[in-house]
C-alpha cells in the first residue's frame, strides 16, 4: 500500500509558477505593479479569484475594483501575496479528503483558518506578517488529499488502533500505511521544490518537538495555529486531535493564555470576513 500511496504523490499537479514568481517579485520593496500584473494575468483562474477576493468583505474595498492592475495597486504587497497564494493553493483542495472531513470545503476552511492564524500569531510576536509561513500553514494538511481515500477505507481499523493502543490518529496512520499525512505533505512540498522551511513545517506540524532544529520557528507556529483552529472547531475533522501543549508552545514565544484568547477573537473576525476566500473551492 505504501508504494501505491507514494505513486499518488507523484501525480499531484505542479504548484502554480505564478505564486512563486509573484512572491519573488514582491520581495523587492520597490516592486513594479506592472510586472506583478503581467505575471498574474497569464493565470486566468488566479486573476479571476484575485478580482473576486479583492472585492470581498475581507479586503474592505469601498468601491468595486474591475481591473487586475487596480487590484494589485489597492491590495499592496502583503495582501496581494496572501490573495495570490490563497487563490492558487485552493485548487489542491478540490478533491474530498473524506476519511478526514465530509466535504473538501471543510478541509479548505480549516487550511485558510490555520493560514490566517499563523499570520495573527506572527504579527503578535514579531509585529509583521510572514508570507512564507502563510504558504506553509495553508498547505499543512495537503497530505490529507492523498491519504483521505485510504483513511476512509480503513477508518474503523484506525479508530480501533487509537482505542486499543492509545495512540494518536497520526500514529495509527503510520502503523497502517507506513506513512502519515504530514510526511506525505512534506514530500509533496519537496516535489514542488519548496524551501526546506516550508516542507519541514508541513511535515512536522503535529510533532515539531521531534525536529533536530528546535530553534526553527515555522514548525512551532504552524503547530500552534493548527491546534488553536482545531480547538475553535474551524473545519474540524475526524482525526481526533489532542489539544496538547498549546500553553507550553505559546510560552516559547512569550504568549500568555490571554494573548491566545485575543488571537482567537481575531481569527473569528478574520474568518467571518474571509467567507468569500473560502468559497473559492
Amino acid at each position: 500500500m505504501l508504494e501505491k500511496i507514494l505513486r499518488s504523490i507523484q501525480r499531484v499537479p505542479a504548484f502554480p509558477m505564478t505564486i512563486q514568481k509573484v512572491t519573488e517579485l514582491l520581495r523587492d520593496e520597490d516592486y513594479s505593479v506592472q510586472e506583478v500584473t503581467q505575471v498574474i494575468r497569464y493565470d486566468q483562474a488566479i486573476t479571476a479569484n484575485i478580482l473576486r477576493t479583492c472585492n470581498s468583505a475581507y479586503f474592505g474595498v469601498r468601491s468595486r475594483i474591475g481591473t487586475l492592475n487596480d487590484a494589485v495597486m489597492y491590495l499592496g504587497k502583503d495582501n496581494i501575496i496572501r490573495a495570490v497564494q490563497t487563490s492558487g493553493v485552493s485548487r489542491f483542495y478540490k478533491k474530498a479528503a473524506e476519511g478526514y472531513v465530509p466535504r473538501a470545503s471543510d478541509l479548505w476552511t480549516h487550511s485558510v483558518s490555520v493560514g490566517l492564524m499563523s499570520q495573527i500569531l506572527y504579527k503578535k510576536i514579531y509585529q509583521q506578517e510572514q508570507p512564507v509561513l502563510y504558504t506553509a500553514a495553508l498547505l499543512h494538511d495537503v497530505g490529507k488529499v492523498i491519504l483521505g481515500e485510504y483513511v476512509h477505507k480503513s477508518f474503523d481499523e484506525i479508530m480501533d488502533l487509537v482505542g486499543r493502543e492509545g495512540c494518536s490518529f497520526l500514529e495509527a496512520e503510520e502503523k497502517l500505511f507506513g506513512i502519515n499525512h504530514a510526511i506525505i505533505g512534506e514530500k509533496i512540498a519537496e516535489q514542488w521544490n519548496f524551501p526546506e522551511e516550508i516542507s519541514s513545517a508541513i511535515g512536522s506540524h503535529h510533532r515539531p518537538d521531534l525536529l533536530a532544529d528546535h530553534a526553527a520557528v515555522f514548525p512551532w507556529l504552524v503547530y500552534l495555529a493548527d491546534q488553536i483552529s482545531s480547538m475553535m472547531g474551524v473545519g474540524g475533522g475526524q482525526d481526533g486531535l489532542a489539544y496538547r501543549a498549546v500553553s507550553e508552545v505559546a510560552e516559547r514565544f512569550d504568549l500568555r493564555d490571554k494573548d491566545i484568547e485575543v488571537c482567537m477573537v481575531q481569527l473569528f473576525e478574520d474568518m467571518e470576513k474571509a467567507r468569500e476566500l473560502m468559497a473559492i473551492v
